[in-house]
């Protein structure tokens, strides 16, 4: 999974996508550009560069990786997430895979961090309380939202 960073108006920025609503795995939520490994990814950032060209039109070229987040199990579906956070210039025409991704959505960190929430969501008829960010219609929530903290934490930490 890719973690794209850039900056514009002396603003972090981070780069997320929203799954189409007709896909069996996670549909509708929004997530960073990512997915399963294939087996000529010569590793796991191989496959996060890889996933991004395929699901946003990313240049892996014009991705700068800097680190790597903690890995994240999904709940629901059991998978293991390695994201790795990439540095890119501002800016980018996307191009997102029709078959998977309805929209391509840029925002300020600061926007999702005023957004940050502990909400109740209802899954599959199950109620349960769980971390959030909110910026305008989108609900950023699950693994993306751990992600997301983890950043926000490591980029918030004193040097």
């Amino acid at each position: 999974m890719l973690v794209p960073l850039f900056i514009a108006g002396d603003e972090a920025h981070v780069v997320l996508t929203k799954r189409r609503e007709d896909l069996r795995r996670h549909p509708g939520e929004i997530s960073f550009p990512g997915g399963r490994e294939d087996p000529e990814d010569a590793d796991l950032r191989a496959t996060a560069l890889r996933e991004a060209r395929e699901e946003i039109g990313l240049d892996p070229g014009g991705v700068e990786l800097v680190g790597a987040l903690q890995p994240v199990p999904t709940i629901a579906t059991g998978y293991a997430v390695y994201p790795f956070v990439g540095i890119i210039e501002p800016g980018n025409a996307w191009r997102p895979a029709e078959a998977e991704v309805a929209a391509v959505l840029e925002f300020p960190l600061s926007m999702l961090e005023a957004g940050y929430g502990r909400r109740r969501l209802l899954r599959r008829g199950i109620p349960f309380r769980t971390d959030t960010y909110e910026v305008g219609e989108h609900l950023v929530w699950g693994a993306t939202a751990r992600m997301l903290a983890d950043l926000l934490d490591r980029l918030s930490a004193p040097a």
